[in-house]
C-alpha cells in the first residue's frame, strides 16, 4: 500500500512517532532510514532509552525517554499522538502515524492501546496490532532491514547507503576536546571497547585476548589508549584489568561519539560503540568471534572499517595489531 501523498496539507513536516530499539547499535543502524524519512517530509518524534537523547542530539529530533511500565508508555504515546494532531492536520488521517522498530509483541500492543496506527514487522504474532505489518527480511544486514521498513512507508525501492552518518553537536565536540585536555591526553588517541552487552547464539562476543592486547600490543604504537566504560562495565575493568589504558568513566554517548570522531582508531568488540565509530567516520578495527559479519558488521566509509574474525573464528593478536598499525599510518 503506497503512502498517502502530502497534497493539500501544510508544508510543515508531518510528525511520525518512532519507537526506537533498546541497543546502541540498532539505534545507530536505523539512522539512515530515519534521515531518509525526514528528507521525505516526516518529522521523527522518537521514544527510546535515556541515552538516545545524547546520542541523537545532533539530529535535532525530539527524543522522549521510554517509561518503565506499559501504562506509562501508553500514556506517553497518547500524549505524543495528541500533540501531533495539534501540530499537523494531516496526522489524524494518515494511514501510518507511527513506526515500531522493536519486534516485540508488547511494543506493537502499546501503539494499539494508544490509538496509533503503526507500521512494523510482522513478528511474534502481532500482525493484527499493527496498521501495516511487513515481513522481516532474513539473512540481511540490520541497516538494510531498517532501510526496507522505511522504504515500505515511502512506497519506494531506493538502494540503501553504505553506512550510517552521525554528527555530534558542537557542544559535544567541545566537551570531548576538554575531556582529553583535562586528563592530559595528547591527541590522537586510540579508543578501545572491550565490552559487549549481548551474546550470539549463546556465545560471548567479548574477544578473550582483548586485555592482553591492550597490555602488550597497543603500547608498541606509542599513542595514548582510552577506555570509556559504561554503566556496570567498571566492574569488569577492575576484574580483568587493562593496564596502560586511561579510563574515562561516565562519558555520555554524544560526547563518546565526538571523542571517537577525533581518535586515531577504535578497536572494538561487536557492540554498539563500534557502529558509532563507523557512523562518525572514525577508523575502526572491529573484532568479531561468533557473530556473523554479513548481518552485523559496522558499515562506514570505504577503507575506514576493518572487520576481523567472525562466524566462530576469533582473530589473532598480530592480525589485529597489523590492522591498527595500518589505520594509524593512513592519513584521514
Amino acid at each position: 500500500m503506497p503512502p498517502v501523498p502530502f497534497s493539500n496539507e501544510p508544508t510543515t513536516p508531518r510528525p511520525l512517532i518512532v519507537r526506537l530499539r533498546n541497543w546502541v547499535g540498532d539505534v545507530t543502524l536505523a539512522l539512515p532510514m530515519l534521515q531518509r524519512l525526514a528528507a521525505a517530509g516526516y518529522a521523527p518524534v522518537l521514544v527510546g532509552k535515556g541515552w538516545a537523547r545524547d546520542l541523537l542530539a545532533g539530529t535535532g529530533w525530539p527524543v522522549h525517554g521510554l517509561p518503565r511500565t506499559t501504562r506509562e508508555r501508553v500514556a506517553l504515546l497518547r500524549r505524543l499522538r495528541d500533540e501531533a494532531r495539534d501540530a499537523h492536520p494531516g496526522f489524524a488521517r494518515a494511514p501510518v502515524q507511527a513506526l515500531c522498530l522493536p519486534d516485540s509483541f508488547s511494543s506493537a500492543l502499546e501503539f494499539r492501546l494508544a490509538g496509533l496506527r503503526a507500521l512494523g514487522h510482522a513478528w511474534e504474532g502481532r500482525r493484527l496490532l499493527l496498521a501495516r505489518a511487513v515481513p522481516r527480511p532474513r539473512a540481511m544486514h540490520e541497516l538494510d532491514v531498517y532501510w526496507r521498513l522505511g522504504q515500505s512507508l515511502l512506497g519506494t525501492d531506493e538502494p540503501p547507503p553504505s553506512g550510517a552518518q552521525l554528527e555530534p553537536t558542537p557542544a559535544q565536540q567541545r566537551e570531548a576536546a576538554a575531556l582529553l585536555a583535562t586528563h592530559a591526553l595528547a591527541e590522537p588517541v586510540i579508543v578501545v571497547c572491550p565490552f559487549s552487552g549481548g551474546s550470539w547464539n549463546g556465545e560471548s562476543k567479548n574477544w578473550p585476548g582483548f586485555a592482553d592486547f591492550v597490555a602488550n600490543e597497543l603500547p608498541t604504537l606509542g599513542l595514548p589508549v582510552v577506555l570509556c566504560p559504561g554503566p556496570g562495565e567498571e566492574e569488569r575493568v577492575a576484574r580483568e584489568h587493562f593496564p596502560g589504558a586511561r579510563l574515562l568513566p561516565g562519558v555520555n554517548l554524544g560526547v563518546y561519539a565526538a571523542l571517537l570522531a577525533r581518535s586515531a582508531v577504535m578497536v572494538s568488540n561487536d557492540t554498539g560503540p563500534a557502529h558509532m565509530a563507523a557512523a562518525v567516520g572514525a577508523p575502526l578495527v572491529s573484532v568479531m568471534g561468533p557473530s556473523d559479519p554479513t548481518l552485523w558488521r559496522p558499515r562506514g566509509a570505504a577503507g575506514r572499517v576493518v572487520v576481523l574474525g567472525g562466524q566462530g573464528r576469533w582473530p589473532r593478536a598480530d592480525e589485529v595489531l597489523a590492522a591498527v598499525r595500518q589505520a594509524v599510518a593512513t592519513p584521514r
